[in-house]
């Protein structure tokens, strides 16, 4: 959500076209719902989009079940494996220009994955069992935070993107800080709360 909320905020032609999604869909007589979600496409590719540049966790440990030749070398059953996310999430052989946080890339992409270029959850057997619900929460949370309120930077300068150093999970930096205001719009539904 933090990492999210921080792209939008340093993009904001991409959050102004998320809650145009949402406002042609949802309106404003009533809160953005999980039965919502198959009608807001967008925001699905913004969280795609997210999760490509920065992975909940950038390695994921497997072992090999057979020997095996990867790359050219012999790796023995049993072996750990780390599979690097984030390297193959910001791949410019396969994503083209990954730096760049373009949510249009994943427009018309079937289900949640792209094969194995899209993995942010891990993969196979081994793969995080929270995915669904994570996504589910991440998807009914931003679309929440982008209809009900108007979001702009603490200053002219963009949010930081660094990456901190500590835990096992992609963690910013620097925590996120914004403005919000609730939009006029939503003003009479969010009293009812």
């Amino acid at each position: 959500m933090e990492w999210a909320m921080s792209l939008l905020l340093n993009n904001p032609s991409v959050l102004k076209k998320a809650h145009g999604e949402i406002e042609k869909y949802v309106g404003h007589d009533r809160r953005v719902e999980e039965s919502d979600m198959c009608n807001l496409p967008y925001l699905d590719c913004i969280i795609k989009e997210t999760m490509r540049m920065l992975p909940p966790a950038p390695l994921f440990p497997h072992e090999s079940s057979n020997d095996c030749m990867v790359g050219g070398y012999h790796v023995p059953k049993g072996t750990m494996l780390l599979v690097n996310v984030w390297a193959i999430h910001n791949d410019p052989n396969i994503w083209g220009d990954p730096k760049k946080f373009r949510p249009e890339r994943f427009e018309g992409l079937e289900g949640y994955r792209d094969g194995f270029k899209l993995m942010p959850f891990g993969f196979g057997r081994r793969g995080c069992p929270g995915e669904d619900m994570a996504m589910r929460l991440v998807r009914l949370a931003l679309g929440s935070l982008i209809q009900c309120f108007e979001w702009e930077r603490t200053s002219e300068s963009e949010v930081d993107m660094s990456e901190g150093t500590e835990g096992l999970n992609m963690s910013k930096a620097i925590s996120l800080v914004a403005i919000c205001h609730p939009r006029p719009t939503m003003l009479n539904l969010l009293s009812q709360l």
